[in-house]
């Protein structure tokens, strides 16, 4: 099958005006092709989704249906700004769908990542139907499918781009970003008014944090990688390295160590640090982190983070590393 090539006329969108100008065009070309009926949209917070949601809602308003689900496997305080942005400033319609419980049942006891990657994709494609099936006068999907997307695969990207629906969900494909650079996506999502928080957004597996509680998927290791992602994420905004540090996260294994809290032993999990740089993640360099600043973070998650007594920092480049644990 044929790659469909990007127009060769078409400029570079680095700035404001050719972002506006880009909107301006494709509002055109969206109402041109959608009409009157409703388009639906997978919405999973990440950049290319959010900016596909908000340039709809541009172009056709409440005929855009918004599902966001929520599988327990975000980042802490992601789904509120799902519903904030979307639901409230925006006023999209948007269906808000907490199946975190469902999928938390469906990955218990599951350590084999493959297994787990793929429960997450199959489950949450079955979510998308039974909701998509609850709509009537749906005729469309749109896609957060951009250029590199179409180069380097065909296969459909997880949780914002929906493969593997039933064939009597044919919907017509609505990608007005797939000619666009992630770069140029940032910009017009900048022009679209998104906040600086999700457009810039790191990169973030498909899965979730569901591949950086490793092995078997516990409640207390996956609150234990939400909060201390958090607190890394803080501490990383507030000292200048966000945005300057290509994609930083925390990972807990599945495994304890015995430690020592306020006199007392503890056998409690340890937090893994990774932060890395790198320009198309075939290779990535290892972020050197102020030590006085690894201290600070190591003091806020060894305090703040239930059942967590130790934290390191990986070191490992890529290769032989990968810049994910699993």
């Amino acid at each position: 099958m044929e790659v469909e090539k990007r127009p060769e006329s078409m400029e570079r969108i680095t700035t404001a005006a050719l972002a506006e100008a880009f909107i301006a065009e494709q509002v055109e070309a969206v109402r041109k092709q959608v009409g009157d009926k409703k388009v639906l949209l997978a919405l999973s917070g990440g950049v290319d989704s959010s900016v596909v949601a908000a340039l709809l809602i541009k172009a056709v308003g409440k005929q855009l249906v918004c599902v966001h689900v929520n599988h327990g496997l975000l980042r802490k305080g992601e789904p509120e700004q799902v519903v904030e942005v979307f639901g409230k400033q925006m006023d999209a319609n948007l269906v808000y769908v907490d199946a975190s419980e469902r999928f938390l049942g469906k990955l218990e006891g599951v350590s084999d990542p493959e297994k787990k990657r793929k429960i997450i994709g199959a489950e949450f494609i079955r979510v998308f139907e039974e909701e998509a099936r609850k709509l009537s006068g749906i005729k469309f999907l749109a896609q957060g499918t951009i250029y590199p997307d179409i180069i380097e695969s065909d296969k459909v990207k997880a949780h914002h781009n929906v493969g593997g629906l039933p064939e009597d969900l044919d919907f017509e494909l609505v990608e007005p970003l797939k000619f666009l650079y992630k770069d140029e996506v940032r910009v017009v999502g900048t022009a679209l008014g998104l906040p600086a928080s999700m457009v810039y957004r790191q990169p973030f597996p498909g899965p979730g944090l569901g591949v950086r509680c490793l092995g078997a998927i516990t409640r207390d290791r996956l609150e234990a990688v939400r909060e201390s992602d958090a607190i890394l994420r803080e501490e990383f905004a507030k000292n200048g390295l966000e945005g300057k540090v290509w994609q930083y996260f925390t990972v807990v294994p599945d495994f304890r160590s015995v430690g020592v809290k306020n006199g007392t032993r503890t056998f409690e999990y340890p937090v893994i640090i990774r932060a890395v740089n790198t320009t198309d993640a075939m290779t990535a360099t290892i972020e050197e982190v102020p030590y006085a600043l690894l201290n600070h973070i190591t003091d806020r998650i060894t305090k703040e983070v239930k059942g967590v007594n130790r934290v390191l920092y990986d070191l490992t480049p890529k290769p032989c590393g990968t810049i994910e644990w699993e």
